[in-house]
């Protein structure tokens, strides 16, 4: 029954972006044999730029070398979207689970990362929005608040979300973040009045509101993947 799904949480602090990279290959391989459920990365990364599938080159505004001299990486990714920017002070999400057990096709699955991510926000004061059709995200008006690029292969998904708790937003002005031109970022930080908890607790209302959405009833946390 679908009340009995259960989700394993790795809460993993902060990671490299390749070693993320290459565990979500290892859980995807795992899932799609069986050998695991449901599992979801719960985590940050230092300084990183990713391009999607599209290699959007253009929409990336300074030389890679330049990129490398403030501390940041690049890296080339397959999952769907655009440029984006991922740092400190952000909660990342990777799910990885099997969209044909719960029933979701992936426009189903994108709308319900957003509508996990405006939840959030809500819980904050902060009124957040589902984007125009081909802006996938969640926005504060003109001002991108959580980004989303997944990848689904044969319904196993991959890749996932960046929420902005309160990253250095200079870091988005080196790119055009998503490939919008005309809109900015914002952050939790700077769009509500109130005193915000631990960014531990923010990940785990988070975690929360994505385990709720997707019907999972039974969670499992864990601090490493064997």
């Amino acid at each position: 029954m679908r009340g009995q799904r259960s989700l394993e949480v790795l809460k993993m602090g902060t990671v490299n972006y390749l070693e993320a990279l290459k565990l979500q290959e290892k859980l995807v391989s795992d899932r799609k044999l069986g050998k695991i459920t449901d599992t979801l990365l719960s985590l940050q990364h230092p300084p990183t730029y990713t391009l999607g599938k599209r290699r959007t080159y253009h929409n990336l505004l300074v030389p890679e070398v330049e990129l490398q001299s403030m501390g940041a990486e690049l890296h080339y990714t397959e999952r769907g979207g655009d440029i984006t920017f991922h740092g400190p002070h952000q909660a990342i999400l990777y799910p990885i689970i099997y969209l044909r057990d719960i029933g979701l096709g992936p426009r189903k699955y994108v709308e319900n990362l957003e509508l996990m991510m405006i939840e959030l926000a809500s819980l904050y004061g902060v009124q957040a929005h589902a984007g125009k059709k081909g802006e996938t995200g969640v926005w504060v008006g003109n001002q991108k608040i959580g980004a989303i690029g997944v990848k689904i292969s044969s319904g196993f998904t991959s890749h996932g979300l960046a929420f902005n708790i309160d990253p250095d937003l200079n870091y988005f002005k080196h790119i055009v973040p998503c490939g919008i031109v005309d809109k900015g970022v914002t952050s939790l930080k700077r769009e509500t009045n109130m005193v915000l908890p631990s960014e531990e607790i923010i990940h785990d209302q988070l975690i929360s509101c994505f385990a709720r959405i997707f019907g999972y009833m039974n969670i499992i946390y864990n601090d490493t993947y064997q």
